[in-house]
């Protein structure tokens, strides 16, 4: 984004022309009834995706607007709080209360977090925005090690760089300090991000790019030739703010890119007019066609927290209510496939209770792992990358009625809700074998992927915090089929 709600002026004008890589192992891959999500964060994790909203996070004390939040969305992405006039005031001196506020928010209730934007030629502090040459190179680098780093293993996808090409029908850079700095500033902040955050996708991100144009394909050259070079690209946002239609090519659009072997994402959705329904409709669709489109953001939650004043551009009325576009929106979503397996995959009711498999996460592609090798009673469960050390691998007990014991190959132990806890965020750990209800799994199916309910709580188990980073905990939740509680099973 390019303003501060109510505080930057309104672009001149708004354009409206404009899962993880495959594994040699054998997959357990799952299939699924059609199931119709009855909000947007369901409906697209069960179609492998996440649909967000851009936050502040003054409102989050706004009882009305952290209902919708809670309720609707498995994604957030901080609308001003990670800038570089947010997160580094004055040079070197670095602040991160309110956009720990969101990252904190966001990781108590599973949700997963984009962070916006690293690098972005508004919205910088005065002190960067009087510099130039080798200077603002050196702060530009600084910064993002720092901010990146900070809330590494925390951030699903990071804006690195926003908004850095022109508009108009030339298709080049936009001119800034930051591109006087060089024509590879870019480049270096990429890999600065990727050195910083070797887990988060990192994301080019810019408007007026929704149809094929001159800047979209300015934009998608720079990817072709960043791919080619080995800079560490991992995905391109479509910000798409729309007044009444879209770009006929718009999937098309989309789907070049990600013929690139990027990811596409669209970052700030947000669109004005009468035909507001039918097209949040078209662009739901368009996400839903693009295998690798990841997911959808909203710039906002209700109308009033728009920064396009009087537009009434999203899903809520200002008073909190469902509009037309709402349902119109998870209308789409719930036509989409479910996350589904190849043609030859056995039927969820094929799991082997003599094989040994890893679970692997949706949302970070690390494996269940009992940490450290232990072997005693409450030994922690973790994430940790995926490998074949038995302490990875896993084993299905039938308990009966649809419930399974799931026990660690290492120890013998069997995955258990630390205490019998009903709460969210109750730890599970592994236990001697007592096959107790805190130690009974239902699977549920999310596609090709697994959800595992706990008979005593109710709840599902989860990576905590949608965390990406090696060692975080693994604990129980309410159910919302989010990413992170999304499993995968390979056999051994």
């Amino acid at each position: 984004m390019q303003r501060k709600p109510h505080s930057r002026s309104f672009r001149a004008a708004l354009t409206a022309t404009l899962l993880v890589a495959a594994t040699a192992l054998t997959t357990i891959a799952l299939t699924s009834s059609a199931s119709a999500g009855t909000t947007l964060g369901a409906s697209a994790a069960e179609r492998g995706r996440y649909f967000g909203a851009a936050i502040a996070a003054f409102k989050l004390s706004d009882s009305t607007y952290a209902n919708i939040l809670n309720r609707e969305f498995n994604s957030v992405t901080a609308e001003n709080e990670m800038k570089w006039d947010a997160t580094e005031p004055s040079q070197g001196n670095f602040s991160y209360t309110n956009a720990d506020r969101i990252v904190s928010h966001a990781q108590s209730r599973g949700m997963a977090i984009r962070g916006h934007a690293l690098v972005w030629h508004s919205q910088q502090p005065g002190w960067a925005q009087n510099m130039g040459g080798s200077a603002l190179r050196s702060a530009m680098v600084n910064h993002i090690t720092q901010v990146a780093t900070k809330y590494r293993g925390k951030i699903h996808s990071w804006d690195v760089v926003n908004e850095a090409f022109a508009d108009g029908g030339g298709g080049g850079r936009r001119d800034s300090n930051l591109q006087r700095t060089g024509n590879d500033w870019i480049e270096v902040a990429f890999r600065t991000a990727r050195a910083a955050d070797p887990n988060a996708k990192l994301c080019y991100n810019d408007y007026n790019t929704d149809g094929i144009n001159a800047k979209s394909t300015g934009i998608y050259n720079m990817v072709q030739d960043f791919k080619s070079r080995g800079v560490p690209i991992d995905c391109v946002g479509f910000q798409s703010h729309l007044s009444n239609s879209v770009s006929s090519d718009y999937q098309a659009n989309l789907q070049r890119f990600a013929n690139l072997g990027v990811d596409v994402q669209i970052t700030e959705l947000d669109i004005s007019g009468s035909n507001q329904a039918a097209v949040y409709d078209t662009v739901t669709r368009a996400c839903l066609a693009v295998s690798r489109c990841n997911g959808i953001t909203v710039w906002g939650i209700r109308d009033s927290d728009s920064w396009r004043t009087g537009q009434n551009p999203l899903l809520f009325d200002s008073s909190g209510n469902k509009k037309q576009a709402y349902t119109s929106t998870l209308n789409a979503l719930n036509s989409g496939t479910p996350s589904s397996p190849g043609p030859s995959s056995p039927a969820p009711t094929q799991i082997d209770t003599s094989a040994w498999y890893t679970l692997v996460n949706r949302n970070s592609g690390k494996a269940l792992d009992v940490y450290n090798f232990s072997t005693a009673d409450g030994g922690r469960i973790t994430q940790w990358t995926t490998g074949t050390a038995n302490n990875q691998q896993w084993q299905f007990t039938d308990s009966g009625d649809g419930y399974y014991r799931i026990k660690s190959r290492h120890s013998g132990k069997v995955l258990d809700v630390s205490n019998f806890s009903t709460a969210n965020g109750g730890a599970v750990v592994q236990w001697a074998d007592l096959n107790g209800t805190n130690q009974q799994w239902r699977v549920v199916w999310s596609g090709s992927y697994l959800r595992l309910v706990n008979r005593n709580s109710g709840k599902v188990l989860e990576v905590q915090g949608a965390s990406t980073a090696d060692g975080a905990n693994v604990v129980q939740y309410d159910d919302w089929a989010g990413a992170n509680q999304q499993w995968q099973l390979i056999r051994r």
